[in-house]
């Protein structure tokens, strides 16, 4: 059992900074975590608080409803996977996975035997004999995952493993990760600025920004529900469009298009008739076939889909991904229509939900 609670945790620097503002998760056991944003939004801060390598400036930290808040990072019983391995060269693969225990002084056979199991589920089996520098950076990287899972911790810390890897690399060594969290069925934590990390490997996201919580969810409610306009811009690849729109009786106003409104719409922008507000639309939602035009400035075409990409009428930039293998030339007119819409409050750039509109 691994529960982890952080409450209203804040990090503020000597220098009067703030980093990390009331932060607050509760971590169901078993449960895979991931934290994104962008560079320097506040997440490896977070982790190295849970982690004892940041000191807490506010707020506690529970493990299993003991508060750890001041417990040394060395008796927190969590293990840390970091972005650059932090192997030891002079050492073999057996040696290093070995290591932590033998500085415990643990049994030499029960050693051996941890050591084993963990190669075993890492495929490491036939390098235990070899140094670091003879691997791959992927194997680096099972070796560090090893040298956490021999010491059996109750959390598993990741921050940015996968920066250093290519990208074939990372997609295979992703799915170890997420192979291994379900065979261990082990409470993890994971930092990345990586959306498709985070959307593949994560029961739940926490979105940061500006040190900051953005919104928590399952990848689905991040990708069909953003709270804002930030994490609508951040998940998804490629980004929301977005448009102001004025609200019209029955429709949405922009400049180039005008379309029209769902009766769920019209409710939940009941409250808004005569306002302006910012329309958003997934590039998926923008489908070939329709009245509003598009002039096309480039095409990239994927395979199985097409990335089209242009302006509306008013001037304001569009992608749109369409199914299939697209032939669009810079300067072509295309019809476009409007799928799932996405609604946003232009103040506050807060999601527009059915009963709390204005």
């Amino acid at each position: 059992m691994a529960q982890l609670n952080v409450q209203h945790v804040d990090k503020i620097y000597d220098n009067k900074v703030q980093a990390v503002f009331d932060f607050n998760l509760d971590v169901k056991d078993g449960e895979l975590i991931v934290l994104v944003g962008p560079s320097g939004c506040g997440k490896s801060t977070t982790l190295r608080m849970i982690a004892g390598l940041e000191d807490i400036s506010a707020g506690h930290l529970f493990l299993d409803g003991k508060d750890i808040t001041q417990t040394p990072a060395k008796d927190r019983d969590m293990a840390m996977v970091f972005q650059s391995y932090a192997l030891y060269g002079h050492m073999t693969i057996y040696e290093n996975m070995a290591f932590s225990l033998t500085l415990r002084k643990e049994n030499p056979n029960v050693i051996h035997k941890k050591v084993l199991a963990a190669a075993e589920i890492l495929g490491l089996t036939s390098q235990l004999n070899k140094k670091p520098s003879q691997l791959s950076g992927g194997q680096r990287q099972r070796v560090a995952m090893g040298r956490s899972i021999v010491r059996n911790p109750k959390v598993f810390l990741f921050d940015e493993p996968l920066s250093n890897l290519d990208a074939k690399l990372r997609g295979a060594t992703r799915r170890e990760i997420l192979l291994l969290h379900k065979r261990l069925k082990a409470t993890m934590l994971y930092v990345t600025h990586d959306q498709t990390e985070a959307l593949t490997l994560a029961d739940r996201i926490v979105c940061m920004s500006m040190g900051h919580v953005q919104q928590v969810g399952t990848p689905l409610e991040l990708y069909d529900a953003p709270a804002n306009l930030f994490v609508a811009s951040f998940i998804g690849l490629p980004p929301m469009n977005f448009f102001d729109a004025t609200v019209r009786e029955g429709s949405l106003e922009g400049k180039g298009f005008s379309v029209k409104l769902t009766e769920e719409e019209k409710g939940i922008l009941r409250g808004y008739a005569g306002k302006e507000i910012t329309l958003g639309v997934r590039p998926e939602n923008v489908e070939e076939g329709g009245d509003i035009a598009m002039k096309v400035f480039s095409n990239e075409n994927l395979g199985m889909n097409t990335l089209v990409h242009g302006h509306i009428g008013g001037g304001e930039k569009i992608s749109g991904k369409f199914r299939g293998w697209c032939n669009y030339k810079a300067g072509d007119d295309a019809m476009v229509s409007f799928g799932r819409k996405h609604l946003f409050d232009k103040e506050t750039g807060n999601a527009i939900r059915k009963g709390e509109n204005a």
